[in-house]
């Protein structure tokens, strides 16, 4: 060995004694230290008694530039003299103890650990080996064994795990030199190599040996001889070998009685290492049949049952139940098929995918559980990851994002020859219109529209003033109620010009009903001209009844004619409650006027529905009903809340129209009072629920008591929509009655599990096998003052922002008819996280062990014989669109240019409507009309996602911000063309799926090539934009409103060269990263103006996963710069002035509106010229003070967006998740703080946009 040269620091003294010894021993290396034996043993003494008496002595051998360790180590390789080993290994001790982990750092980098490794080798060889010398290495190879990575193959190659297993079988009664023996096993057994060479040689069962009952001797030798067996079973091939020695009843049998003696709890750690080696083993099948087998369940649920009062022991319960959890058979879905409910024929079935696999699959194949999944599989037995750092390269996280140049950089590429594209310039007469047949100074003085308004109307129309929704206070609606007659058919809106060259599509056919042809407004047919459904302040006259009324005509017989043949099952059903809910006026309400109406929730005669007592309620299916007319009284009414102040686009018996011409594969033929009602946002404030510490453990626990009490368990199913022709089962009057027959409904099974306990199965998406995560469903014969539960147990994904307060929705029908008809966020004891229904891998995209997750929450319900409805988010369906849409005409003034046109027909033949919003010119000069024609365009769509209704709201809220009558509503259509498609899936949305249109398939996964036969809204959507593209009319701006169900906030995904590029590995020029940084524009302005945007949020990352989402291709193929998705929480906010609360529809109409005036903004950014950068005119309109564009630096992390340390959340049932979330097993609740939040990203999974 080359003699290291001694060293000395800058400030340390060179006559240091420690330093001089030192220098004597460097000299003395070599040859001299075997013949001068006692001078070497003199010389390490002195250095080992200055370094255990000073500090400094110890400072000065370890200070940056001194050479003290490597003098002590050639020290140490060289000597032959064990009392001069002990010496060196002595005063290694010390120094290594203090120093924080860098002096064994230090140690490491010189090769300390292989010198202590051969002299262990060297030592062994002498018979009898000294017991001094193996107890020092040993215990410096336990304390430097955990900071050298390379600890276990240097063992390994060494050949010094053989000698540490031989010594320690040598001395089982030593527990002076058993104890770092067993330190070191336990380092050793952390290489997976390392425990399956260990348990061949049998250490597994010495460890078993050593593990003993309880006793207050030697429990440090115990803990220890527990970390390393638990370590060992890691091992598949250790755990299989503990199964087959029968030691998993030994291992329970040493918990129990650990647990009934530690009555002072001094033992945590010992009965926690039982648990661990148990955790271990119930990863392989084997020991999970063992651990069943041996009453394990019922051990683990009692003991922690016993350990649940005292808040220290945490650990231990959380720890068994994960092995309970773990050890839970696996049950399959309650289904007879995880395909959906629903069956819709394709017209063809696309050549490869998902839904190709699903048409593909034999009849008889059972894809609830398939039998692959019963196999044993590494998939359930992950590597634990417990209160460990997660080890994945953090490049991982980034692998997702486009790294080729050229698909970066957007090439205008329309795909299609002009000629076909053609046949679309018929949705742009704007850009075409003249306008010379119009009499622009009668239409300023006269209020003249269509055929199908009144002229004393448009006066009133006129005047409505339509302002900004705030989510300070009650939306200010309170105009005067219109007078108008109107078609019903949204489609056949009709632009207020007299002249044929007027924008005036010929209006479509009227849509067929669903079977609704059956309904007779009246019985006499020569009165169906006169049946009238009023309005709260005027008559609406619907298409078909155009005559008037005779005078002496009462409102309760227009109402008798137009219902006469919908009646109510039950004789006298509403009148038990007419006292209660009639002419309610309560405090606070915010609708004090009602209408009593009968109620026209049944549509075509169907009887399918009954009310029982108390008005409106007890609305629960019955089967077994005659039909509804022999059954109900003459005057029962159903009392309607009069909404029309506060929801001025909002009409009962108009919804019911639309609900008429619209079509879905199950053929509803009912209505949800909610969507009859209407929704008035709630005048309270609604804040993110505060979880209550151990709630989900109560819940987990409530879960396992099923296996352990089964006679508890009623297992009753009480509503099957399997079982079509009578999806509700008759019962006792001791369960709920459930229903979600009805538009956007979505509740496929529900099974009574306890007295107030129900197990609720969401439907797939037709023509699919999974997106469970949309839920809409009536519930009733609920009652008063119980406690209920309800669990979701088919959800998919791997976390919910209900585990970080967000609240279900529920809707009462007595609170809407006693004046407050509004959605709620209710629900408390709310969590969720992984269960024990066995997810197929048919289902699971191939993967096989995996688990469906539950949401579950509590709620009780007020009123008796109530009728409530429970939504993920606030539903908004496509007939509610349809209503709005109608209503809007009565927004339109002669100085509004709108236009509805039906883009295309749906798969499930409802019609995609298409909306044109601008102003009209000023007159038709040239230069006027110029202007007109010359307006940039804004491409606007939403709801792609069924289950994502909150994209609806904003969009509503953009609407009618579009339709106002303030000034900047005004300036906003002089300065732009706004071409909107406000519902591009509605098939899904009519039939209550999540994700998918009837194709099967994600429709915002489909604008690269879409199919017209099979996603023909987005076929038709693209080539709009393609034809816009063909004639040099690209929009300034087009954006695709969505909804996030894991981020809170509003935020914006947009798309950037420059910053995709900052993400990622590949190299760029200069010339490759130039780009017009107006993206960021928008998106900074509404973070300015709009409290639920959060800058922070967005994202300008493109990814390979999102290439074919409508925001990348627009970017890509048409060339829209500042094309966007922006996405609104389905939760609430955690910054700004919402912080702290849950989002509502009125905050969400907010968004949109302020959408609109972000856009005027931006056209004062875009309308300067000559100015010094784009920035610099972003920064003086809103006021900031930085021109720098990096102050707002998108970083790209991983999907979640809340700390996996806010709260003790284990979401799994394994010790690892298959998103890598880490076990939390040290329960501490940690109060959020914002500079702790995970930073967002562009992606969910795949599954986000």
């Amino acid at each position: 060995m080359n003699k290291p040269k001694m060293a000395t620091e800058k400030g340390v003294p060179s006559n240091s004694r420690v330093l001089m010894l030192l220098g004597q021993l460097e000299r003395m290396n070599g040859e001299t230290m075997v013949r001068d034996v006692e001078t070497a043993r003199q010389v390490t003494a002195k250095i080992f008694h200055l370094v255990q008496t000073q500090e400094k002595s110890g400072k000065e051998v370890m200070s940056k530039g001194s050479s003290g360790m490597e003098v002590i180590l050639a020290s140490l390789e060289n000597t032959r003299d064990v009392p001069t080993t002990l010496n060196i290994l002595y005063i290694l001790s010390e120094l290594l103890t203090v120093g924080r982990g860098r002096r064994v750092a230090v140690f490491v980098s010189k090769g300390g650990t292989g010198i202590l490794f051969q002299i262990l080798i060297t030592a062994s060889k002498e018979l009898p080996p000294s017991e001094d010398l193996m107890l020092q290495l040993h215990s410096l190879l336990a304390k430097v064994g955990s900071k050298d990575r390379k600890f276990g193959v240097k063992a390994r190659l060494s050949g010094a795990l053989n000698v540490t297993v031989n010594l320690t079988k040598q001395n089982l009664q030593n527990t002076k030199l058993l104890l770092p023996c067993l330190q070191v096993l336990r380092v050793y057994s952390s290489n997976s190599v390392n425990a399956i060479s260990l348990g061949k040689n049998g250490v597994v069962e010495l460890m078993f040996k050593i593990a003993a009952p309880y006793s207050k001797k030697n429990t440090s030798l115990l803990k220890v001889a527990l970390d390393a067996l638990g370590a060992l079973l890691k091992s598949k091939t250790n755990a299989r070998r503990a199964v087959d020695g029968g030691h998993v009843p030994a291992l329970l049998a040493l918990y129990q009685d650990w647990h009934r003696n530690d009555t002072r709890h001094r033992h945590m750690l010992i009965r926690k290492g039982l648990l661990v080696c148990l955790r271990n083993i119930t990863n392989i099948k084997l020991g999970r049949k063992a651990f069943i087998d041996a009453d394990g369940m019922r051990i683990l649920y009692n003991s922690s049952t016993e350990c649940l009062p005292v808040r220290t022991l945490d650990p231990l319960v959380n720890t068994s139940s994960l092995i309970m959890r773990k050890c839970f058979p696996k049950n399959r879905l309650p289904l007879p098929t995880i395909k959906s409910a629903f069956h819709y024929q394709l017209p063809h079935v696309p050549a490869a995918g998902p839904v190709a696999q699903l048409y593909s699959q034999p009849p008889g194949v059972d894809d609830v559980v398939d039998e692959s999944d019963n196999e044993e599989t590494d998939a359930d037995t992950e590597n634990d990851t417990e209160n460990e750092e997660d080890e994945k390269d953090p490049c991982t996280a980034n692998d997702d994002i486009e790294t080729d140049l050229n698909k970066l950089h957007p090439k205008k590429n329309p795909g299609r020859p002009f000629e076909e594209l053609r046949v679309y310039q018929r949705f742009f007469l704007e850009l075409s219109e003249d306008f010379q047949g119009y009499n622009f100074e009668s239409s300023k003085s006269a209020s003249t529209t269509s055929s199908s308004f009144s002229s004393s109307s448009a006066s009133t129309r006129s005047s409505r003033p339509i302002i900004v929704p705030t989510a300070q206070a009650l939306s200010p609606k309170h105009a005067h109620t219109l007078s108008f007659q109107e078609d019903c058919n949204p489609t056949k809106g009709q632009h207020p010009l007299p002249s044929p060259s007027a924008p005036t599509p010929a209006p479509p056919a009227p849509l067929t009903p669903l079977q609704l042809d059956t309904i007779h407004l009246t019985k006499d047919q020569d009165k169906k001209e006169e049946a009238h459904i009023p309005s709260p302040d005027t008559r609406t006259t619907l298409p078909s009844l155009a005559r008037p009324p005779s005078q002496g005509q009462t409102i309760d017989q227009d109402l008798a004619n137009v219902f006469e043949c919908v009646s109510l099952e039950q004789e006298g059903a509403l009148n038990s409650g007419e006292d209660g809910g009639r002419g309610i006026k309560q405090d606070g309400s915010p609708v004090n006027a009602t209408r009593h109406i009968q109620s026209p929730l049944l549509l075509g005669g169907i009887a399918t529905r009954r009310v029982g007592g108390g008005s409106g309620s007890n609305l629960g299916s019955d089967c077994g009903s005659e039909g509804a007319e022999d059954e109900c009284g003459e005057g029962a009414v159903l009392e309607v809340p009069d909404t029309a102040l506060l929801l001025p686009l909002h009409d009962p018996d108009l919804y019911v129209e639309m609900v008429k011409g619209t079509h879905s594969v199950p053929k509803y033929a009912e209505v949800a009072y909610p969507d009859y009602f209407g929704h008035v946002p709630p005048t309270f404030r609604e804040p993110l629920q505060e979880r209550v510490y151990g709630v989900q453990r109560s819940k987990i626990f409530q879960d396992i008591e099923r296996l352990i009490h089964p006679n508890d368990i009623v297992d009753k199913v009480v509503y099957d929509l399997d079982i079509p022709s009578c999806p509700v089962v008759e019962d006792d009057g001791e369960s709920l009655k459930f229903n979600s027959q009805f538009e956007s409904g979505n509740l496929r099974k529900a099974v009574q599990i306890r007295k107030y306990e129900y197990d609720l199965v969401l439907n797939s998406d037709i023509n699919s096998n999974h997106y469970h995560q949309w839920f809409y469903f009536e519930v009733s014969g609920m009652r008063v003052g119980a406690t209920y539960r309800f669990n979701i147990i088919n959800s998919e994904k791997s976390n919910s922002q209900f585990n970080y307060g967000m609240q279900a929705l529920m809707y009462s029908v007595q609170e809407a008819i006693s004046g407050k008809p509004c959605w709620v966020r209710t629900g408390t004891d709310i969590c969720y996280y992984k269960n024990h229904f066995a997810r197929s891998s048919i289902a699971a995209g191939g993967q096989k062990g995996k688990s469906y997750y539950t949401m579950t929450f509590t709620t009780s319900f007020s009123h008796k014989d109530d009728v409530c409805y429970f939504a993920y988010h606030y539903p908004y369906t496509y007939s509610t669109l349809k209503m709005h849409l109608s209503k809007l005409e009565a927004y339109r003034t002669p100085h509004i240019y709108l236009r509805q046109d039906v883009l295309c027909e749906t798969l499930g033949g409802n019609n995609c409507p298409l909306l044109t919003i601008t102003a009209m010119p000023e007159s038709n000069s040239n230069d006027h009309i110029c202007q007109f024609r010359n307006r940039p365009l804004i491409f606007l769509s939403s709801r792609v996602h069924p289950g994502e209704t909150n994209a609806s709201w904003v969009m509503k809220g953009t609407l009618e911000f579009l339709m106002g009558s303030s000034p900047l509503a005004g300036s906003l259509r002089e300065s732009y063309i706004f071409k909107i498609v406000p519902m591009l899936n509605p098939d899904g949305v009519v039939n209550g799926n999540h994700r998918c249109s009837l194709s099967g398939e994600d429709l915002n996964r489909q604008w690269q090539n879409p199919n017209p036969e099979l996603h023909p809204t987005i076929y038709h959507t693209k080539s709009l934009l393609q034809y816009l593209a063909h004639i040099q009319r690209a929009p300034l701006v087009f954006c695709d409103y969505h909804g996030h169900s894991r981020k809170k906030n509003v935020f914006m995904y947009g798309c950037s060269v420059k910053e995709t590029v900052w993400q990622s590995n590949i190299s760029a020029t200069s010339s490759d990263l130039q780009e017009d940084l107006g993206y960021r524009a928008l998106p900074k302005i509404l973070s300015q103006i709009a409290p639920a945007f959060s800058m922070a949020s967005c994202s300008f990352v493109v990814e390979r996963s999102k290439e074919s989402t409508a925001r990348v291709v627009v970017w890509r193929e048409i060339g829209v710069q500042r094309s966007y998705t922006m996405e609104s929480t389905l939760c609430g906010c955690d910054q700004g002035k919402y912080k702290g609360l849950q989002i509502g529809t009125r905050e969400l109409e907010e968004m949109g509106a302020q959408f609109c005036v972000a856009l005027l903004r931006l056209k004062r950014l875009t309308g300067l010229r000559n100015h010094q950068h784009l920035l610099d005119l972003e920064s003086d309109i809103m006021g900031t003070q930085t021109k720098v564009v990096s102050s707002s630096s998108t970083t790209y992390v991983m999907e979640e967006d809340e700390p996996s340390f806010l709260e003790a959340i284990d979401y799994s049932a394994e010790s690892n998740d298959e998103d890598g979330e880490p076990e939390i097993e040290h329960v501490t609740e940690i109060p959020e703080n914002p500079d702790h939040l995970e930073q967002l990203s562009d992606s969910e999974t795949n599954h986000r946009e």
